[in-house]
């Protein structure tokens, strides 16, 4: 028996799918800006928040695509109709990605007049010759320049996406990155491996022997050189991906990785709410035209919802607490998973203090490993009655 909460979700991520320019190696829900239906986008989107009556959250996340992409006058209907009702008191993180090529005085003035207090720059590298690898329009310059004006509108909660293992690069490239953004000074940064995604334009040069790729080694090697670095700069590792100064860590990304529940507003978006996981109509024409924007809607089992809360809560640093797990599934841990455990502390893959349960160094860098073998065998079952 389950004793998951039914109380409304303090969280929502509302996605806006339009670019101005389109990345080789994002699977995202996005098109080209160019003539898209925008302005009734805005109105669609709005109209599905406005139906769940959410008079309070805890964090609000506009991503993409690239919110930015939109016109000051778009982004500022958006953002009005989106706080319409909310109890601005409350919300703790109000987050807008943004790309630094996008980012006009006049929109960081919206942004400003709106209360937004958190911006994440899609920066992907400092590196010209990389940028321009990875189909991205913005320059070095761009970016210096866009957290200069963020900083002069008094925004400080300013964090960026960096991505390494990209097709030519170098360790020595890596450390580029990483002395540019220390020298930043900035609260947080999220740094990904390069995925290859279905769909993409670097998926379709791989398939071709196209794409120049690091090794596993230098994948390994690169992970390890980031996360030394910038532990030693003083950034908690608190994520897999996520390091932040003291007091900057993402609380809207903390409440994925808690598996809370929230909502997820516009096309292709994700939400989580009363224990099921669903999804919107992709493409933008199939979400503005039906009336029932979710497409897919899936209750989860308990089973699924015990082998999530493993996989999410691993990624963070302070990982599974094994008596909050039994309150919460009403199920013993260490009945369900005390031999995993034990064998994945033998390989030193995981620690464990007390009631806590945390990925090890060697546990970060295999962390799919980790993952794998907390999937629940079929005669496992039995446990879970």
């Amino acid at each position: 028996m389950t004793t998951m909460t039914t109380r409304k979700p303090s969280s929502a991520y509302v996605h806006i799918p339009f670019c101005s320019q389109i990345c080789y190696y994002c699977d995202f829900a996005k098109v080209y800006i160019k003539n898209q239906p925008v302005d009734r986008y805005i109105t669609t989107l709005l109209a599905e928040f406005a139906a769940e009556q959410i008079t309070s959250l805890k964090t609000l996340y506009i991503g993409g695509g690239t919110p930015t992409a939109l016109s000051a006058a778009q982004l500022d209907r958006l953002l009005s109709g989106l706080r319409q009702g909310l109890e601005m008191s409350a919300l703790q993180e109000f987050t807008v990605e943004a790309n630094p090529g996008d980012l006009s005085d006049d929109k960081i003035a919206v942004l400003k007049h709106h209360q937004v207090n958190r911006v994440s720059l899609g920066v992907q590298t400092f590196n010209p010759r990389l940028l321009k690898k990875i189909g991205r329009s913005h320059t070095p310059e761009d970016v210096l320049e866009t957290i200069a004006k963020l900083r002069a509108a008094g925004f400080d909660n300013i964090t960026i996406d960096l991505i390494y293992a990209l097709p030519g690069q170098t360790l020595a490239d890596v450390e580029e990155d990483l002395d540019i953004l220390l020298s930043l000074n900035l609260p947080h940064v999220a740094l990904y491996s390069l995925i290859l995604e279905n769909h993409t334009i670097f998926m379709n040069k791989m398939r071709r022997g196209r794409l120049d790729l690091p090794s596993e080694e230098t994948d390994f090697e690169m992970y390890t050189y980031i996360m030394d670095r910038l532990q030693a700069a003083g950034y908690a590792h608190y994520e897999i991906s996520n390091f932040g100064q003291k007091g900057y860590q993402s609380a809207h990304n903390l409440m994925y990785w808690d598996n809370a529940e929230y909502y997820g507003f516009g096309a292709g978006a994700s939400g989580y709410v009363a224990g099921v996981r669903y999804k919107n109509h992709v493409p933008i024409h199939h979400y503005l035209e039906r009336s029932d924007k979710k497409v897919v809607r899936d209750k989860l089992s308990l089973k699924e919802q015990i082998e999530e809360e493993l996989f999410l809560g691993l990624r963070k640093q302070s990982g599974i607490n094994t008596q909050a797990f039994t309150t919460k599934f009403g199920q013993d841990f260490d009945l369900v998973y005390g031999k995993v455990v034990a064998d994945l502390i033998d390989r030193q893959l995981l620690n464990r203090v007390g009631q806590q349960i945390s990925l090890t160094r060697q546990g970060l860098l295999l962390g799919n490993d980790v993952f794998q073998a907390f999937l629940l065998d079929d005669d496992q079952n039995f446990l879970l009655q």
